[in-house]
């Protein structure tokens, strides 16, 4: 038995990697014998290096544009990378395979059209081969445009859709409206792969300090805020803000680490400012921890050896935050997007996510100290990953169907 994953699991977001290769591990579990794959919606086959990348000056090309104008653009370079590049990857990485999950991440976004083109090409060959698609543990965002709806619906419709789960109840909400009244099945509830990481990757030995935790500071571009934020964009600067927020948690005796998930407009913008923000919280007062830069990580199992070697995570990127949950690790999250607040009501810890706004200098050495004093509740935490187990337990059963009707498991 053969399945594959569809989704973005090669893209420069270790986060996508993380819940990926999660989801292809627990699937494995859940359906011995199983052959698990992946099918990048870009078209990449690995883990890409850390050169050059001109994704950051295109993101800030296209949000100079007038909205006509960026759509036009990009939907252009779209259909070209779809029946250039994409429809043959996909048809290519089809060969033998029995039944289809696309998932998870916010797979179900529209920003410029981009993952509605890319599933509706990479489904119209999953469509060809008559194969089995099941929908796991996505995001749907709201705001589609109307071609983007269009494509959505026409791609999931015009394949055999088995089975659907989203990973939060604004998801599942979005799916009835946009999705659901259009004929589709509905969806169910299931926790995001990621949380599944401490079953699947191994955390090293911690080699802290007790009197002076580690933080990892998630450092985000503005530039992916603004274009991929589901509200208003942030009136923060980030450049002074992360300088501030470095100065003050190291003068609080913590050693502040910088870091990105991979984005390469989160590595420019940090590799812009890095160094003077860690300057500036090292004024030569010996009472102070210096602040460092993480090297750029490589794989999925470069970030969860570092975020597990700290003692709290502070993150706009949801797949820190879920990986420093996943293995108990308290984690701050910072707002920008509606999927990060649903999923700290979903982990329980609605105290510990604020906007940039609210947080100086004061108010984020208090809130970070009262998370590594409060830590995670462990009983929680247990439950939310047992059923996040017994929710690829169902798609595995769901897809067994799918392919051997006799099967009564």
């Amino acid at each position: 038995m053969k399945i594959a994953l569809l989704n973005v699991k090669f893209s420069p977001n270790l986060g996508d990697g993380l819940l990926s290769e999660c989801l292809e591990r627990e699937l494995a579990i859940a359906m011995p014998g199983v052959e698990v794959v992946a099918i990048d919606l870009a078209g990449r086959a690995q883990y890409r290096d850390h050169g050059r990348s001109r994704r950051g000056r295109l993101i800030a090309l296209l949000e100079a544009l007038p909205r006509w104008a960026r759509r036009y653009a990009v939907r252009v370079a779209l259909a070209i990378l779809v029946q250039i590049r994409l429809r043959r990857h996909v048809r290519n990485r089809l060969h033998g395979v029995d039944a289809v999950v696309v998932g998870g991440g916010n797979l179900l976004s529209d920003s410029d059209l981009n993952f509605p083109m890319k599933l509706a090409g990479a489904l119209s060959e999953v469509a060809r081969a008559r194969l089995p698609v099941a929908v796991h543990a996505v995001g749907v965002s709201r705001g589609w445009s109307r071609t983007g709806h269009k494509l959505f619906v026409r791609a999931l419709r015009g394949t055999p859709l088995i089975f659907a789960s989203v990973r939060d109840r604004r998801s599942q909400q979005a799916w009835c409206e946009l999705l659901e009244m259009r004929g589709l099945r509905p969806a169910t509830l299931a926790g995001d792969p990621g949380l599944l990481a401490r079953y699947h990757f191994a955390a090293p030995v911690k080699s802290g300090s007790a009197t002076h935790p580690q933080v990892g500071l998630c450092v985000t571009s503005p530039l992916a805020v603004r274009y991929h934020a589901s509200g208003p964009p942030p009136t923060v600067d980030f450049r002074k803000w992360y300088d501030i927020a470095t100065r003050a948690l190291a003068a609080a005796g913590l050693r502040v680490v910088l870091f990105t998930n991979g984005s390469p407009e989160d590595r420019a913008f940090l590799g812009r400012h890095g160094n003077d923000w860690c300057a500036a919280a090292a004024p030569g007062d010996a009472r102070i921890q210096p602040a460092t830069i993480a090297p750029a990580f490589a794989t999925p199992g470069d970030l969860v050896d570092f975020i597990t070697g700290c003692d709290v995570i502070i993150a706009h990127r949801m797949h820190a935050c879920i990986l420093a949950h996943a293995f108990a690790i308290p984690a701050i999250g910072l707002k920008w997007d509606v999927k990060l607040d649903s999923f700290f009501a979903l982990a329980g810890r609605q105290a510990f996510i604020a906007d940039c706004a609210d947080l100086d200098a004061d108010a984020l050495t208090a809130l970070t100290l009262h998370a590594l004093e409060a830590g995670v509740d462990h009983a929680q935490l247990d439950r939310l990953v047992a059923a996040t187990r017994a929710d690829v337990a169902l798609l595995a059963a769901q897809l067994r169907r799918a392919i051997d009707p006799e099967f009564a498991g």
